[in-house]
C-alpha cells in the first residue's frame, strides 16, 4: 500500500482549516489504495490559526502541525511542510476551500498514469481581479525566465512523486521558488482539469508587495536571463550611441550651421542613466542574495511541532 502525504500551508485560516482537513478525511475514505498522513504550517497567522491546528493534532493521529516563528511566506511554509513529509506521493493545497480537495483522485491519477508532477488546472479561477492578474504575470514570467512549457498551467494544488519531493529538498538556500524547483528537477508534468471553488470566508493573503517579491524571487533565484537581457541591453545601446555619434559627425561636416542639439542629448543621457541604474539595481539584488545565502539565512525557523511527528 502506498502512501499520500498532504502539506497545506495555512495563514489567516481559522475559519476554513478544519472544513479542507474534513473534505480531505471524507475524500481519503474512498481512496483505499492508500494510506496519508496531513501537515499543517502555520506561517506565524495572526489569528487563530494555530489554535485550529492544535485541536486538529488531538483528534487526529495522522496530522501534524508545525508552527512557523515568523511569517516566511507560503514557499517556504510548502518547504517545511515537504521536509516533514514522507509519503510516495505528496499533494499541496490551499487552506481557503478553493482548491477542491474532494478530486485529488485526478492528480493521484495522473501520477499512477506516468506523471512526475500533476497541477489542477481551472477552466474558470475564482479569484479576485488583482489576483488573477498577479497569476497573469506569473505564467509570464515563469515562461520566460524558467522555461515554463507554454500550455502548462501552474496552480497551488499539485501532487509530485516522493523523488521530485527528494530533490526539491536538495535546495537550503533562504529564497525557495516552487515551480522553479519543480521545473529544475522533471518536465514529465501534466494538467488535470479541477474546478475552483469561490472564497466563502476572508480574503487572499497575497497583496501587491508580497506578489512583486514573489516575481522577484522566481526570476532571481532561478534564473540569470535578466543579467543576459541587461548585457544584451548594454550592446544595443552602446551600439546605437556609436551610430548616433558618427551621424552627429557627418552631419556637422556636411552643415557646420545645424545645431547639435541640447534638448536631444539630454533626453539620451537620462535614458541611459536609467537603464544603467536598472541594470545596476540587478547586479545588486544577485549580488545581495549571494551575501543573505553565504550566512546561511534559514528557509523558515519552527518554533514548534505538533503531533504524530513530534516524537
Amino acid at each position: 500500500m502506498g502512501k499520500i502525504s498532504f502539506v497545506i500551508p495555512c495563514y489567516r485560516s481559522e475559519n476554513t482549516l478544519k472544513a479542507v482537513v474534513d473534505e480531505i478525511m471524507r475524500t481519503m475514505q474512498g481512496i483505499t489504495s492508500y494510506e496519508y498522513d496531513i501537515f499543517l504550517v502555520n506561517d506565524c497567522s495572526p489569528d487563530g490559526t494555530m489554535e485550529v491546528i492544535k485541536q486538529l493534532c488531538g483528534c487526529y493521529d495522522n496530522i501534524t502541525g508545525i508552527d512557523l516563528a515568523k511569517n516566511f511566506g507560503q514557499h517556504a511554509a510548502l518547504m517545511a511542510g515537504l521536509r516533514m513529509s514522507d509519503g510516495d506521493i505528496v499533494v499541496c493545497l490551499d487552506d481557503d476551500g478553493q482548491t477542491p480537495a474532494d478530486e485529488v483522485g485526478k492528480l493521484i491519477a495522473g501520477i499512477e498514469g506516468g506523471r512526475d508532477v500533476v497541477y489542477a488546472s481551472y477552466a474558470s479561477k475564482k479569484h479576485s481581479a488583482f489576483r488573477n492578474f498577479g497569476t497573469f504575470m506569473n505564467d509570464i514570467m515563469t515562461r520566460v525566465m524558467l522555461g515554463k512549457p507554454k500550455n502548462l498551467q501552474v496552480t497551488s494544488y499539485f501532487a509530485a512523486r516522493r523523488f521530485v519531493v527528494d530533490s526539491m529538498l536538495e535546495y537550503e538556500n533562504c529564497y525557495p521558488y516552487i515551480i522553479g524547483l519543480v521545473l529544475r528537477s522533471t518536465r514529465n508534468i501534466a494538467n488535470v482539469p479541477v474546478t475552483h471553488r469561490s472564497r466563502e470566508i476572508g480574503a487572499s493573503g497575497y497583496t501587491m508587495k508580497k506578489l512583486l517579491a514573489l516575481w522577484f524571487n522566481g526570476f532571481t533565484a532561478f534564473s540569470i536571463l535578466p543579467l543576459r537581457i541587461a548585457t544584451l541591453a548594454g550592446v544595443v545601446f552602446a551600439g546605437g550611441g556609436f551610430l548616433y555619434g558618427i551621424y552627429t559627425v557627418i552631419k556637422k561636416f556636411v552643415n557646420p550651421n545645424v545645431p547639435l542639439g541640447f534638448s536631444s542629448m539630454m533626453a539620451a543621457i537620462v535614458f541611459i542613466g536609467g537603464m544603467l541604474m536598472i541594470m545596476l539595481g540587478f547586479i545588486g539584488e544577485y549580488i545581495g542574495r549571494i551575501y543573505i545565502s553565504i550566512n546561511n539565512s534559514p528557509q523558515y525557523v519552527v518554533r514548534e511541532t505538533i503531533g504524530r511527528k513530534d516524537d
